[in-house]
């Protein structure tokens, strides 16, 4: 029986969205063998929320001042129909601010841009289609996302880590809540002051976030209402956002293409064998009334690389590996899902009762400096401090 030839990469890393490249970026000079592995996504000028921490990892990494951001210096929080609210600031809490938005391609092109210069025959125009494990590593079977593409081939690795864009057959159970979340750009009569407002209604969050001179929305709902909603003139749907947020902003005077996308909770997956380890949203999906997907997966890259960085070769791959990556990462895990889920079921319905008691809760939140700090520093760097 043949045996199967020796690893020549000691991580590939399935998947060029910023959770890969910033994994690829993390391991750039450690000496250790890497390859990344996936196609350049189209340029779609979409917001995503950085947390301060992740900030904090893209300066450590010399790439914040790439990445044109506007800054989040205050969270305001409120429901519609009830009374209670309260604020977060920036101030409060001694940094200069609590996140910002960034333009996910400008973050993309940034994070290529690194990896082209550090390691610029590293990454593959590929996708992994399968892949195969034994005692010494696994094989991955790479192929072309287009016709015309490069030849399939394998590579042999001791750790194939999944990031994002990996088949949702390998990224475990999914709990569909009936929301999609209806997203664009739209316009105000004030200024939004680098504000960002998270809205609760009794079907789903609204979220509006600052981005340059206007403002970023995501605004969650059953499915049936949010195909409406995209259906509506730009009028008809300025007046039902009005009506759903309110005038802190004064009116909105204008509303840029409607887009929309199922929601769905992907929790605990885990994909089959030793030697593969998932990361980013081929782990877990969260819902987006907290903005914390993408920074959960930026920290599961960077702790990853820490220790990829701190282990001998062969120890990569190796069942304590797996097991102690898993423990490392179990608290912010656990701790992200459980709060955006929490706070879906209990904003997300029309109980006068609850009503009262979450404006309540929101009030009394205002009030506590301490639970006000506390909070923020969970969303700043998550739940693993």
């Amino acid at each position: 029986m043949n045996a199967e030839p020796a690893p020549e990469h000691d991580v590939l890393i399935a998947g060029a969205g910023p959770v890969g490249m910033l994994l690829a970026i993390a391991l750039a000079g450690s000496g250790l063998r890497w390859r990344l592995i996936g196609m350049q996504e189209a340029g779609a000028e979409r917001p995503v929320a950085l947390a301060r921490g992740s900030e904090l990892l893209l300066e450590r990494l010399g790439l914040a001042a790439r990445i044109q951001t506007t800054p989040i210096r205050t969270v305001h929080v409120s429901q519609r129909g009830a009374f209670g609210s309260a604020r977060i600031e920036a101030s409060d809490l001694g940094v200069p601010a609590l996140g910002c938005v960034a333009s996910y391609q400008s973050l993309c092109d940034a994070l290529r841009r690194e990896i082209d210069r550090l390691a610029p025959r590293a990454r593959l125009g590929a996708r992994v289609s399968q892949w195969s494990e034994d005692a010494s590593g696994v094989s991955v079977q790479c192929a072309p996302d287009k016709a015309g593409g490069a030849t399939p081939s394998v590579l042999r690795a001791r750790l194939l880590v999944l990031a994002e864009g990996t088949p949702a057959a390998h990224r475990g159970a999914a709990r569909d809540d009936g929301q999609s979340a209806v997203v664009a750009q739209v316009w105000t009569q004030a200024p939004h002051r680098n504000t960002a407002f998270e809205r609760f209604t009794p079907r789903g969050p609204l979220a509006l976030l600052p981005w340059a001179e206007r403002l970023a929305l995501i605004w969650c709902t059953a499915h049936e209402p949010a195909q409406a909603l995209c259906a509506l003139g730009e009028h008809e749907f300025l007046e039902k956002l009005g009506e759903a947020f309110g005038r802190r902003l004064g009116r909105f005077t204008a509303a840029g293409p409607r887009s929309r996308f199922a929601l769905a909770l992907h929790r605990g997956a885990a994909p089959a064998g030793e030697r593969v380890i998932a990361v980013g949203n081929a782990s877990q999906t969260l819902h987006p009334v907290a903005g914390q997907g993408l920074n959960l997966g930026l920290r599961d890259a960077w702790e990853l690389a820490q220790l990829l960085r701190a282990a001998r070769a062969r120890e990569i791959g190796r069942p304590p590996f797996g097991r102690g990556f898993a423990r490392r990462r179990c608290a912010d895990r656990r701790g992200e899902i459980a709060f955006t889920d929490a706070l879906v079921r209990a904003f997300s319905n029309d109980s006068a009762i609850l009503g009262a008691a979450r404006g309540a809760a929101l009030a009394v939140f205002d009030l506590l400096p301490p639970a006000r700090r506390l909070l923020a520093r969970r969303a700043m760097f998550g739940f693993g401090i």
